[in-house]
């Protein structure tokens, strides 16, 4: 058992995701064959789709998508995550999967900073994970082995345990994402996990996601100010 740390990887995305998108926009807004709407140059689709993040025509971000590979969260954020339904994730099974000697699990900043608490925490991390290991040495006594035991054996497990997920989304459900994520009102990790996310979108798809984050970037900040230290 150990404490673990978050982990983002892009595995993939829509390739060329910015013209793919113009040429998406220039469908809806003119006469244009498909052939003629693929010649727009660089400087003309960053102008487009800044115009159309701007009057919330957001219908032509959703052709492009981008692939994650996601370590070292707990399942109290993976939990939250998939609350997103706009999206496809597969997630490490604990059905599958014996964690009888890779019973990782996250320890929270708030818990960390005191001894006395994780110290606490982490007894009851090992107790959980003894007893899962004893739950399944009675099942295989029973000659129930395999799924047949981690299905039910997990059921001890905590929210701390650690998980790992691929989750794809469209762009226009990623601005919808980090719009509520990326807030200082989300929880830690979920937060932790969008803005590092945002960084690596970014750095592919630069004028889409150009001021992706909290509401507050982009317009009326739908949080009680008194309670946000973000502004």
């Amino acid at each position: 058992m150990n404490e673990t740390k978050l982990k983002v990887t892009l595995l993939n995305y829509t390739p060329n995701p910015e013209e793919t998108v113009a040429m998406a926009a220039r469908l809806c807004y003119s006469n244009l064959t498909i052939e003629d709407i693929k010649n727009i140059s660089e400087k003309n689709y960053k102008k487009l789709i800044k115009n159309l993040i701007q009057k919330g025509h957001l219908s032509p971000i959703e052709h492009v998508s981008f692939t994650f590979g996601i370590e070292g969260i707990s399942r109290a954020c993976s939990h939250q995550l998939v609350r997103h339904r706009l999206a496809s994730y597969s997630q490490q099974s604990q059905r599958y999967v014996n964690l009888e000697e890779t019973f990782n699990f996250i320890i929270p900043p708030s818990i960390k900073q005191n001894p006395d608490i994780e110290k606490l925490y982490i007894d009851f991390m090992k107790n959980a994970q003894e007893t899962y290991k004893l739950i399944i040495k009675k099942f295989n006594e029973k000659g129930i082995k395999g799924e047949l035991a981690y299905q039910d054996a997990r059921f001890v497990l905590p929210n701390a345990c650690e998980t790992k997920i691929i989750v794809t989304m469209n762009a226009r459900e990623l601005l919808h994402f980090f719009k509520l994520r990326c807030c200082q009102r989300a929880q830690w990790e979920i937060r932790l996990l969008a803005e590092k996310m945002l960084q690596l979108v970014k750095k592919v798809a630069p004028t889409i996601f150009f001021n992706a984050g909290p509401s507050c970037l982009s317009g009326k900040c739908p949080e009680n100010k008194n309670n946000c230290n973000f502004l």
